[in-house]
């Protein structure tokens, strides 16, 4: 057996389904963008932890699409700061310091290790590897003995150890941190005990 459906019911039936169809597209569309708005809040609530957890290292070590990605994050994050108004401040994070080079040597190259006074110059390259800005960490020299046991420990903090020069054209390091990628030479004269014969580099948040 089989039938033909009235075509006015047929054309009833299709009205009541168009309605019906653009309200759980609407429903969608509205759950949508509601998410969206979500997201961009939480952001915007969350973004001093957010984004120094998601920072990705700008020395080469990270993947090409992750840094492409967190940069898109940024320009919409300083979008909604210029929208909204936030508390943006510099973070400490003793993953985004890289230290590249490190060199002990006498500061009279001829008197060397027999120099009264035992000085010497420490020659540091350092690094803020990641895609935000980090306040300066301090310093940490400890000197060992030929046993590599610890005879000596210095500490610089960033207003000791930062080129005068550079803290001249950053004045705000304190609140703004250092850039990100930011590589810093830096010397630091050390007067060295007799028995020094090594010594490790460390950078450190008292």
């Amino acid at each position: 057996m089989h039938g033909t459906l009235n075509q006015e019911k047929q054309s009833a039936a299709n009205a009541a389904f168009a309605p019906s169809a653009q309200k759980k597209s609407l429903k969608l569309v509205l759950y949508a963008g509601l998410l969206l708005l979500l997201l961009v809040f939480g952001e915007h609530l969350s973004r001093n932890s957010l984004l120094p957890a998601l920072a990705p290292r700008v020395d080469g070590t990270s993947n090409s699409f992750f840094v492409n990605s967190f940069s898109v994050l940024q320009r919409v994050d300083a979008k909604l700061c210029r929208a909204l108004g936030c508390l943006d401040r510099a973070v400490s994070d003793f993953a985004a310091w890289k230290i590249t080079s490190a060199t002990l040597s006498p500061e009279n190259a001829r008197e060397g290790l027999k120099s009264v006074a035992n000085q010497s110059m420490l020659q540091v390259e350092i690094q803020n590897r990641l895609a935000i800005t980090v306040l300066p960490p301090n310093l940490e020299i400890t000197l060992t003995d030929a046993e590599e046991s610890e005879i000596k420990s210095l500490q610089f903090t960033p207003q000791e150890w930062l080129p005068k020069t550079w803290q001249e054209t950053h004045p705000d390091f304190f609140k703004k941190g250092v850039p990100s990628g930011e590589l810093l030479q830096i010397e630091l004269p050390i007067s060295l005990p007799p028995n020094a014969a090594g010594y490790r580099v460390r950078v450190l948040y008292p």
